[in-house]
């Protein structure tokens, strides 16, 4: 790889102002941006308690009271009822529940048709809105939905894992899972509001919270080596269920990523595609697995990170200290450095090659200069990659 030819955008910096608040004192990101069709903006609303504010958040931006509640039967248990009663007591007239099943493999045409099918049957019209009340699988199946349903009805997010607070609720984009891949279908589509109640994290399962952890993570090693040496401090306090440490590093992701939603909301420019280190790596390794559960998204993203770090090293720009300092880190945070089931050096290459970031036919990866210095690679030799994984990989 020559690093010279490498196009790289410069990345935006999150605003340093001090949050915005509103009379009970939560925290309030501002995502504003500009899209081919319109300029447009939401709020993502950041706190404990504020599930239970969710009708009058709500009924406060939507356009009508019909709504839909789409979520999974593991987190349905635990807040479809709290939800209903604050969306009754605030006027909405909400359909039955789409209740699906939980992981990663729900994310397919046939549960999307479900969802639409039910949404038709209940004769909802564009005004009306779907919201996700779940993870990243149901918010992005639901946000696709909503995309669909009627050429585009209303969408909102209420994300009850660490990963889909930092990440997949913010920045519109949804989708499903093919046999070629991971979200190789699904279109950006934002949502109207994201309500992000840090409260739910205390039933949130261990490992789900490393996973969720690993994104947190992401945002240090793209652009931030200041919040890396922060989460050097905190991210095992973090995990222990710090509350503080967590709404903390929420508000800081959560920021992070709307200053790279409002410079490049639809992935046209290399700024957004910072988002995907370690990406490449994860997706294929999430295909590889089969979506059954052995590899969660954000594990996969942790050694993806980890993976591009050190094919950075092999081929120059990254030193040897941040590839261990990362590699410490995952660690000492209990996050997998390595992936739990044997991986075949030409499968993975094979499945980076359907990766979205492609162009022309030529692999891009995500790669560094440093904890803090990443940059899109567009000139990346394949028979380099297929060499990188055959060494690691064996």
């Amino acid at each position: 790889m020559q690093t010279a030819a490498v196009k790289e955008a410069t990345l935006p910096k999150p605003e340093n102002s001090a949050p915005q608040t509103i009379a009970d004192d939560r925290n309030i990101v501002r995502v504003g941006f500009d899209t081919r069709e319109s300029a447009k903006s939401y709020d993502i609303v950041i706190g404990q308690g504020i599930l239970e504010q969710a009708g009058e958040r709500l009924a406060a931006v939507l356009p009508s009271k019909r709504i839909c509640i789409v979520t999974d039967e593991n987190v349905a248990g635990l807040y479809l009822v709290p939800l209903m009663k604050t969306l009754e007591a605030a006027g909405f007239k909400a359909c039955p529940p789409i209740i699906l099943p939980a992981g990663e493999a729900t994310k397919n045409f046939e549960q999307l048709q479900s969802i639409i099918d039910k949404c038709l049957s209940y004769k909802l019209d564009r005004s009306a809105t779907l919201a996700a009340l779940g993870g990243g699988v149901v918010g992005d199946i639901a946000g696709f939905a909503a995309a669909m349903l009627m050429r585009g009805a209303g969408f909102a997010q209420i994300p009850t894992t660490l990963l889909a607070q930092v990440d997949s609720s913010v920045g519109g984009k949804t989708g499903i899972n093919t046999k070629a891949g991971k979200n190789l279908v699904g279109a950006f589509y934002q949502p109207k509001i994201v309500l992000i109640d840090t409260g739910v994290l205390k039933t949130l399962p261990e490992r789900e919270l490393k996973a969720g952890y690993a994104e947190i993570l992401k945002y240090a090693l793209i652009d931030d080596p200041a919040f890396f040496d922060w989460l050097e401090e905190n991210g095992a306090s973090l995990l222990n269920g710090d509350a503080d440490a967590q709404k903390y590093a929420i508000d800081k992701s959560c920021r992070a990523k709307a200053a790279i939603v409002a410079a490049d909301a639809d992935e046209k420019k290399d700024i957004r595609a910072l988002l995907n280190l370690g990406h490449s790596f994860g997706h294929a390794l999430e295909a590889i697995g089969g979506y059954d559960g052995r590899i969660l998204h954000g594990e996969a993203v942790g050694i993806g990170c980890l993976l591009a770090f050190e094919y950075a090293q092999e081929h120059g720009p990254c030193p040897a200290r941040d590839v261990e300092r990362l590699r410490a880190h995952l660690q000492k945070t209990g996050l997998m450095t390595e992936p739990p089931f044997k991986v075949e050096a030409k499968e993975m290459f094979t499945r980076m090659q359907s990766d979205k970031k492609n162009r022309d036919g030529r692999i891009a990866l995500v790669l560094v200069r440093g904890i803090g210095g990443a940059f899109v690679a567009r000139d990346v030799d394949g028979a380099d990659v297929l060499a990188f994984l055959e060494k690691t990989f064996g």
